[in-house]
């Protein structure tokens, strides 16, 4: 892992590093904010939509589903296409999404749209890509570590806008808001950011694709609705049972695949494998905390658990993870290349 973050830039570039950086960080901090557009609202989404709670959640979890499935799909098309061009694309399904959700009220368009917002989180693993293609080697772990740091940056950071815009305009706002954010985040990647290489050989795996989206779905179905549904009636139990029995055959035809759409052979590496286990702990602890924190803060304090405090004062609690980790992130990359990321 390390040698290929510190591996020279396949290509060449004249433009200022810090600039490129910056620019990338800029698109991750913007993509990661869809996150949590929402948690402010969670609250208030059943009545805002005229739907139940455990419907609302998909307006968060759709998001989460979408980002999970498209993050190793647009890595792989970025390998064939270009980064850049897959980046835009993913930059212009967050403007679509915006759209459609800031001109409805009702459930399924609201999460097709925020479906559409989440598959804009694959901009983070692409934007790494790209410093590995144009920044130079002695700079580039800190450039990492600041882009890798952006997925909670824009999480903590745009909590506060979005509460503000909230809570005193139009709910809507905030996908208006939003769509500026990506045309915004399109324009500096388009005239800043160069090309990087693309390989024309590899082949892309539609059923892998597939498989992922539809074994992830079916499992999050069956949490998310089983309240609803009865933990007991057919469609929680198809659910899951089917999402985990896909996501079984999906690991095996992964397996024997030529050209996987994720590598299992080099993902179960003991190094590779508990890093991303240490990652998913670490990654659902500080998800987690901001989806779960505001909402406490906001309750009413009658009900002895709230704290009872406005939606803007909840979600500035949250912004010094954000900063705490824009701080961190550089200084932790300077100690993992003096002392390796294990004690990092």
């Amino acid at each position: 892992m390390s040698a290929n973050v510190l591996a020279p830039p396949a290509t060449g570039s004249t433009r200022s590093p810090a600039l490129i950086t910056a620019t990338l960080a800029g698109c991750g901090v913007i993509c990661s904010f869809m996150q949590t557009l929402m948690v402010p609202l969670v609250p208030e989404l059943p009545r805002l939509l005229s739907t139940s709670p455990s419907n609302a959640s998909w307006i968060v979890t759709a998001t989460l589903l979408a980002g999970a499935v498209f993050t190793p799909i647009s890595g792989r098309l970025g390998d064939i296409f270009g980064k850049k061009r897959v980046a835009l694309v993913l930059l212009g399904a967050i403007l679509v999404g915006s759209l459609l959700a800031a001109v409805t009220t009702t459930l399924i368009p609201m999460i097709v749209g925020r479906a559409f917002q989440g598959a804009g989180l694959g901009m983070i693993s692409l934007g790494i890509g790209m410093l590995r293609d144009t920044i130079p080697p002695e700079r580039l772990g800190r450039s990492v570590a600041l882009m890798s740091s952006t997925l909670g940056v824009g999480a903590a950071v745009g909590m506060p806008l979005s509460a503000f815009a909230t809570q005193h305009y139009n709910w809507h706002m905030l996908f208006w808001m939003s769509g500026a954010l990506s045309v915004l985040g399109a324009g500096a990647l388009w005239v800043i950011v160069p090309a990087g290489p693309r390989h024309r050989d590899m082949r892309f795996d539609v059923a892998g694709a597939l498989g992922l989206a539809v074994g992830l779905t079916g499992l999050l179905l069956a949490v998310s609705k089983g309240s609803d549904w009865g933990w007991a009636a057919a469609p929680t139990l198809v659910c899951a049972l089917g999402g985990p029995l896909v996501l079984v055959v999906w690991g095996r035809y992964q397996w024997r695949s030529r050209s996987p759409l994720v590598d299992l052979r080099v993902s179960i590496r003991r190094p590779v494998l508990l890093t991303n286990l240490a990652s998913i702990a670490v990654g659902f602890g500080l998800f987690a905390s901001s989806v779960v924190l505001p909402q406490l803060l906001e309750m009413p304090a009658v009900t002895g658990v709230g704290l009872g405090q406005s939606m803007v004062v909840a979600s500035v609690c949250m912004v010094p993870t954000g900063l705490i980790m824009m701080a961190v992130s550089p200084f932790a990359a300077r100690v993992s290349e003096a002392r390796g990321p294990a004690p990092v």
